[in-house]
């Protein structure tokens, strides 16, 4: 059968839903995917997916293009003629679900988040919550990161109950992202993996260094990741040059092997507004690195205060500070302890093969209808 899976960049299904798309190529089902095009379209047509492009932009809230966007999906959805499709991030799981409705087409969508529109919370999250509800009623099944989300959908009487599941994120690959055992060292390395957002927790994280390393210079915060200027909460290249420029940062820049920088790391650093479920927190976890993260869906969801990490107020660069200050006064045993516990967390919640066999379950289910 054909399954199209769409989302908004081509990154996104080439970095977490590779593994998932060639067990179903291994099953015998053709594999379409669809996003806007980007330097990974490639990269899935080489792992031997069809890419379809569809025009997408992520920021514009122009009606009419949103309209158009129903049209493209449609026009393109026509032409693959799928068994089903399914979807991740907002305008495929809006418009690919419309579109889709007037194929007659089942479809899955994944609401990995509810990002920066929800955090505003203005006249865009009014108008996004109307379309979702329109929207998701033509959905089969509609898979949520964390109980948070799905219970402000449900609440808010954006869906339907019945539909709901619950997925551990995008999981991780536990064999590739494994435990390393660091000796102590002189310098304790932070570090932060993700867009350089202000909705990320960026400047809280800047001014949080700049505090500790007044009374301190015994660790560095090492950052991995890019601007992302198209999203409206990045950084500026003014604010960039200042993490570059303070010697208590090592900005590294994108790389597509994180795994490769987080066994270098002692303690990785997530002080985000609001996340789905994040990856990089469970990839870190997987590396058995204990974690500083926000009190927010999709982060406290995966770390445990004084468990695998430690629970900071979200938007608090003071509390951040202290935060980094008490993993820096840890014992190495306490250390290795926190690591211990994030490795088994993950492995035991949020493996790649748990959140896969919840995909292809669903799939079969449709499908066998």
């Amino acid at each position: 059968m054909k399954i199209v899976f769409s989302s908004n960049i081509s990154w996104s299904i080439y970095n977490f839903r590779t593994p998932l798309l060639k067990s179903l190529q291994k099953d015998g089902h053709i594999i379409y995917t669809v996003s806007s095009k980007d330097e990974y379209a490639d990269k899935l047509i080489d792992e031997g997916f069809f890419f379809d492009e569809v025009k997408l932009n992520n920021n514009s809230k122009n009606p009419f293009e949103d309209i158009k966007l129903v049209f493209q999906y449609y026009k393109l959805y026509k032409k693959i003629k799928p068994d089903l499709i399914c979807h991740n991030a907002i305008k495929p799981n809006i418009y690919g679900t419309i579109a889709a409705k007037l194929l007659g087409i089942p479809v899955i969508n994944n609401i990995s988040g509810l990002g920066t529109l929800f955090i505003r919370k203005n006249f865009s999250t009014s108008l996004a919550k109307i379309l979702y509800k329109f929207s998701q009623k033509f959905a089969n099944t509609v898979f949520f990161q964390n109980p948070h989300d799905s219970s402000l959908f449900i609440n808010e009487n954006l869906i339907d109950y019945k539909k709901v599941k619950l997925i551990p994120g995008s999981g991780v690959d536990t064999s590739l992202f494994k435990s390393n055992k660091k000796k102590k060292t002189d310098i304790f390395n932070f570090i932060f993996i993700g867009r350089f957002l202000k909705d990320k927790g960026m400047l809280e994280l800047y001014d949080a260094v700049v505090s500790l390393s007044e009374v301190r210079n015994d660790f560095k915060v090492t950052l991995v990741g890019s601007r992302y200027a198209s999203n409206e909460t990045c950084i500026t290249e003014i604010q960039l040059n200042l993490f570059k420029t303070n010697n208590s940062f090592d900005v590294i820049g994108h790389t597509d092997n994180v795994q490769d920088e987080l066994i270098k790391a002692d303690c990785l650093i997530l002080p985000s507004y609001r996340e789905g479920l994040s990856k990089v927190l469970i990839e870190a976890g997987s590396c058995g690195i204990p974690c500083i993260t926000t009190d927010v869906p999709g982060c406290k969801d995966v770390i445990i205060d004084n468990y695998n990490g430690l629970i900071v107020e979200p938007k608090s660069s003071e509390s951040l500070s202290v935060a980094m200050e008490k993993m820096l006064n840890f014992e190495h045993s306490t250390l290795s302890s926190l690591g211990k516990n994030s490795r088994k967390n993950i492995k035991e919640n949020f493996s790649m093969k748990k959140v896969n066999n919840i995909y292809i379950n669903e799939i079969y289910k449709i499908l066998n209808k």
